[in-house]
């Protein structure tokens, strides 16, 4: 029999795939399993490794600059000229290697990274439920879903109770829909086919068992996503492409500039290509893109020892510029360990009865694990018969309550628990504390009174009710005219410490807005508790009525978002985007829109698959000093790539200008090519530390901000003073000195190196550079640049770069150059940030 397409799936029932991919109900076994994934090729990555960092390597020397210098150095051999060849690749060579290494070990953290926070599912395998890293899912395996998870392959239903799933990243339809086992028409369009799964969406609520049917790229979302491959760039991520093509432009154009003026000149065709390459080389910010990845990897591997797991690499750069984190109280500002703090009828009186109803819902409760229910569980009933469970209407963040269907010796029952509000306008009758049913009506308002105290007490309050049955089966149909029983309460204390983490967090000007379901009351309660005076609390209802331009004012006043619907946190967050940069913590389902809508999502280890796959950073505990620490690794990340930009356009930059100037004027090139390449080669070593540096604690006191502007102003300000030392070099060797032109060269070759790496030590703090300390690996390979600059020319192989030992008199005069240069651009320096920060 010929195996039918299953890219149509849906026509067919759950047995028909079973025969075809040799299934069951119970799913694969394991060795099965295995082999479709070795067949597959997903248990052999090591071929994909080599191939990836093959590619990294090949790309250190494929960008135009490097392509044109090799081959320029390359016709200079045919042409006769072998000289510099294997100097120049060798420097060429060596350059590209100890980036490919530095990116290569940033990649690694990274991968470690994704690791760790790897999709999982839940399957049967040799018919036990097992959890697995959804990529070694396959094709016949059978999966479970509850409310929260990720569909990590396209299904066919075998089995739904009450099943919701959003499918927003494929149809685009934000509401849910609903899901059930059945057969459709081939031609059913995607929106339709209520019978299945697909990879990319998410379950809202219910439970289901399903059939895997494709995989991976043969997925409807794979091959959308392979089709689709675009990522968002972060604020950070432009600025840095912006200033990286800005800094090209002006180097070629003065690049080709130089070549032209020297052929002009009647100076040797090659030496002059070689001269204007080199000398691009030494301009163009090269190593921008891999301080940048490694300075964000540094920042991630750090985070981690600080339980801050980062999922996506460029938000660092984000966390950095947070001005107001938004928060739930549970887990973060209470110790997020909820206990039963008692169990009432809706007279407040102690009732064994609500007891018993609320253990029966929460040990029967399938669809959506959570704390509440994880409390209920641990309670000890008088009554030692338990009840069969017969059906379940699971939790949803609409009805939001939890319908448990039993039958007990005597009777059935439909028991819901669920949130006050929506528990209790389903009632119509109350159980009296001596057991009579009475009519609500009459009652209602001593049992709203009762539910607002607990609230100002400080208590999370529930509702309970019942109802008797005759059927076996039950649905949302059959949740009205209960009887309600009483309250459930649990308190949840504030978390030991949370004060002065607020402290800190303000210290770091970074405000706090609670965010949450619960009641005013209990968040007003909480709010005074850690210590915000005269709290101003927003409910849902009041948000639903305030128009969007109001909205954005009255957020910036609001201590408190209390009783807000899932939706509404998004709304929140949007409006305080206009303001502030938002970082939001969630871990529920109800969490995920707001996750995405802020400028940095963060969830937490334990979150519900789809609220850590919308996050940027998961959190290894839900503490908010672990993220006043990943907000200072955020911000200390963002400090040392800006060290990098100010030293490719301070230094590095005004000495190649000048260098270039020169060149029209003198009747020999300043520095040689190799001597241009020697020069980055040697300052490229401490340049790649600057990623792990130090930062001074001023630098972390406020939110990193990308600023061109200031960066030009910088440009122009350190650039001319770079420029006016290079001509006080140019005039005393030429003019005071009158000097040959190899002296020239190897004297500005030590100046030029000097100059590089002494400003890196000046530019690395907004201080005077002796109040900070640098990294010791900065330190030290600084110093041996340095040492290696000065002696090179006393070697025996310097006539090989075309040094030349220096007389005492000439290299004292290049250090006393170097050290008014140091001290000036300190002054300068000073100066400039003081001017800025006014600013």
């Amino acid at each position: 029999m010929q195996t039918p397409p299953t890219n149509s799936f849906w026509q067919f029932d759950a047995n028909h795939w079973f025969q075809q991919l040799n299934s069951s109900e119970k799913g694969l076994s394991q060795k099965e399993a295995d082999n479709l994934l070795h067949q597959s090729g997903q248990l052999s990555p090591n071929k994909s490794v080599f191939k990836k960092e093959a590619l990294l390597l090949i790309g250190q020397f494929t960008n135009p600059l490097m392509l044109l210098l090799i081959g320029a150095v390359i016709i200079s051999a045919f042409l006769g000229d072998t000289s510099d060849v294997f100097i120049i690749l060798f420097i060429v060579l060596s350059t590209g290697l100890l980036s490919f290494f530095q990116e290569r070990n940033a990649g690694r953290v990274v991968e470690k990274l994704q690791s760790m926070i790897s999709l999982k599912s839940l399957v049967l395998r040799d018919g036990q439920p097992q959890e697995i890293i959804s990529t070694n899912i396959v094709a016949g395996d059978v999966l479970l879903f509850k409310a929260g998870d990720m569909i990590p392959a396209d299904c066919l239903l075998i089995e739904a109770n009450e099943l919701n799933a959003n499918e927003a990243s494929l149809t685009g339809e934000s509401y849910p829909v609903r899901k059930e086992a059945g057969i459709l028409d081939e031609h059913t369009e995607l929106a339709k086919r209520t019978n299945c799964l697909w990879e990319g969406a998410n379950i809202v609520s219910g439970n289901a068992k399903a059939l895997v049917i494709h995989t991976g790229a043969n997925t409807i979302f794979g091959s959308i996503a392979q089709s689709a491959t675009t990522s968002v760039e972060t604020t950070f991520e432009k600025g840095i492409k912006d200033f990286g093509y800005f800094l090209m432009k002006i180097t070629l154009v003065l690049s080709v500039f130089i070549l032209v003026v020297n052929l002009l000149n009647d100076k040797s065709v090659i030496e002059s290509a070689l001269f204007a390459l080199a000398l691009a080389v030494g301009m163009a910010p090269e190593l921008l893109p891999a301080i940048a990845t490694i300075a964000m990897s540094a920042g991630a591997k750090r985070m981690l020892a600080k339980k801050v797991i980062v999922k996506k690499l460029a938000s660092i750069q984000n966390l950095g510029e947070v001005s107001l984190l938004c928060t739930d109280k549970t887990g973060t500002i209470t110790e997020g360990s909820i206990t039963v703090a008692g169990l009432v009828d809706g007279f407040g009186q102690e009732s064994e009865f609500v007891k018993d109803l609320a253990y029966w819902n929460a040990i029967f409760e399938t669809g959506y694990a959570n704390p509440i229910d994880d409390a209920l569980k641990t309670l000890t009933l008088t009554t030692k018969t338990v009840p069969k469970k017969i059906g379940e209407v699971p939790y949803d963040f609409i009805r939001k309550r939890l319908s448990i269907a039993i039958q007990t010796d005597s009777e059935k029952l439909l028991v819901i628990k669920g949130a006050y509000t929506q528990t209790l306008s389903i009632c119509s009758t109350v159980k009296t504390s001596n057991g009579t049913i009475e009519d609500l009506a009459s009652h209602r308002a001593a049992i709203e009174d009762r539910f607002e105290q607990f609230g100002i007490n400080g208590l999370r309050a529930i509702g309970i009710c019942y109802k008797n049955i005759e059927t076996d089966t039950i649905s949302k149909a059959d949740e009205n005219e209960m009887t309600f029983a009483g309250f459930v309460l649990f308190e949840d204390p504030i978390k030991v410490g949370i004060i002065d983490t607020i402290h800190e967090l303000n210290k770091l000007q970074v405000g706090l807005k609670i965010i949450t379901g619960d009641n005013k009351n209990v968040a007003k309660s909480i709010a005074l508790k850690i210590g915000i005076q005269n709290p101003v609390v927003m409910t849902g209802q009041e948000l639903f009525n305030t128009s969007p331009e109001a909205l954005r004012q009255l957020v910036k006043k609001t201590h408190i978002f209390a009783e807000v619907e899932p939706q509404q946190k998004e709304r929140i967050i949007q409006a305080l985007r206009k303001t502030y940069t938002v970082a939001y913590i969630g871990d529920g389902i109800n969490d995920v829109s707001a996750i995405t809508a802020a400028d940095v999502g963060i969830s937490v280890e334990n979150a519900v698959d789809v609220a850590r796959e919308a996050a940027d950073f998961v959190l290894m505990e839900k503490n908010l000093m672990v993220l006043v620490d990943g907000i200072k690794e955020g911000r200390k990340t963002f400090a040392n790539t800006l060290k990098y930009i100010y030293i490719s356009t301070g230094s590095t930059f005004g000495n190649m200008c000048s260098v270039a100037a020169a060149s029209l004027i003198l009747p020999f090139l300043p520095m040689l090519p190799k001597q241009i390449l020697l020069t980055n080669f040697i300052t490229d070593f401490p340049y790649l530390t600057i990623a792990s540096d130090n930062v001074d604690e001023e630098q972390l006191e406020k939110p990193g901000k990308w600023n061109l502007k200031l960066i030009r102003s910088y440009m122009v300000v350190f650039g001319i003073h770079s420029s006016l030392f290079d001509i006080i070099t140019f005039l005393t060797l030429l003019f005071l000195l009158k000097v040959k032109e190899t002296e020239f060269q190897t004297a500005w070759f030590i100046e030029s190196i000097l100059s590089e790496l002494c400003i890196l030590f000046i530019i690395r703090t907004h201080k005077n550079f002796f109040k900070s300390r640098p990294n010791k690996y900065l330190f030290i390979l600084s110093i041996l640049g340095l040492v290696m600059a000065v002696g090179l020319p006393y070697t025996p192989f310097a006539a090989e770069v075309g040094l030349y030992p220096l007389p005492m008199l000439n290299l004292g005069a290049m250090l006393l150059i170097v050290a008014a240069y140091i001290i000036t651009a300190d002054l300068l320096k000073v100066w400039f940030f003081k001017k800025y920060q006014k600013k």
